[in-house]
């Protein structure tokens, strides 16, 4: 079995190549190590499994590679590259998220309807139902994104969808929601809040506190790409969430205080524009459809992200 894995650097991307070689695949990892964040975090994600006898590592933008040799003898693609990040999706930056996030998935696409490939996973985001009391989230949702960058991951979405309809070509569409563990992204909340209490600095918290989120530990993700793969199906939309109620980010603040040990100093800012109320993933489908289960609760998962932060900061 031989998988290819866009986004292989990332935080999502090098735990599922991880796990891939852990089951026996041979990986090829592309990353073209954006700007979005330090490059010594991705290199890091990578030093877990870069020398693994069955890992080749391309550094590329996959706009610019010659995917037609690159896929002639994938069998999995697992698309989980991205320019990631809701507030930073607006005005003249929209032009990245459009190579990155739209243009890069039609181009493997366009490659993929004429290989044999036996399936495309993408990353897809609970940022395409946008802002709704419609809860939980089900796949059959009106879908109206609220940011620029929902909108891309959307539009990447219907790609899928169509080169499923018109070429067959073998697609699955995974809707994460907010996903945390050990290599996460530092613009992401846990990280921003984690690394704040270990080094005595200051949270922000943009609006009351009072926002609610389905969390899912990266673990459980890694195992919603690995059971798409695997599965018969095709053309298909799945939820992925952490199997937990909604919570509300005051208390996530509060747990991590407690599982480090020390208060934070805290202050509040405006909501910022594209920042959704309240998400809660519907995740009757995949575990029906998939078998899919949760393993990795929300306190177990922190205090996993937690101990590896502690390493860096």
């Amino acid at each position: 079995m031989k998988a290819l894995v866009t986004g292989v650097a990332g935080f999502i991307g090098s735990n599922l190549a991880e796990k891939l070689l852990e089951e026996g695949y041979q990986v090829i990892g592309v990353d073209c190590f954006t700007d979005y964040y330090s490059r010594d975090l991705k290199e890091k994600n990578l030093s877990f499994f870069r020398d693994h006898k069955n890992f080749k590592f391309i550094e590329a933008d996959i706009i610019n590679l010659d995917l037609k040799e690159l896929l002639s003898d994938i069998d999995y693609i697992f698309h989980q590259a991205a320019q990631a990040g809701v507030r930073a999706s607006w005005g003249k930056d929209f032009d990245i998220y459009t190579d990155c996030n739209i243009r890069a998935t039609q181009r493997l696409l366009e490659v993929a309807k004429e290989s044999d490939i036996k399936k495309f996973i993408y990353a897809s985001s609970s940022s395409v139902y946008g802002d709704t009391d419609n809860l939980p989230m089900k796949e059959t949702n009106r879908l109206q994104p609220v940011s620029p960058y929902g909108v891309s991951k959307l539009a990447a979405e219907h790609l899928c969808y169509l080169y499923w309809k018109n070429f067959g070509v073998p697609t699955i569409s995974l809707r994460y929601f907010t996903v945390f563990g050990p290599r996460q992204r530092p613009d992401m909340a846990f990280h921003i809040f984690i690394k704040e209490i270990l080094t005595d600095g200051k949270i922000t918290i943009f609006g009351d506190g009072k926002q609610s989120r389905n969390f899912t530990y990266v673990g459980d993700v890694v195992q919603a790409n690995v059971l798409a793969a695997e599965s018969d199906l095709e053309g298909e939309v799945f939820n992925v969430g952490g199997g937990g109620e909604r919570v509300k980010l005051n208390t996530t603040i509060q747990m991590m205080e407690d599982i480090i040990g020390k208060k934070v100093a805290k202050e509040h800012q405006a909501v910022a524009k594209g920042d959704v109320r309240h998400t809660e993933a519907d995740e009757s489908k995949i575990r029906e459809m998939l078998g899919y289960e949760p393993q990795v609760g929300l306190r177990e998962g922190v205090e996993r992200e937690v101990d590896w932060l502690q390493k860096i900061y």
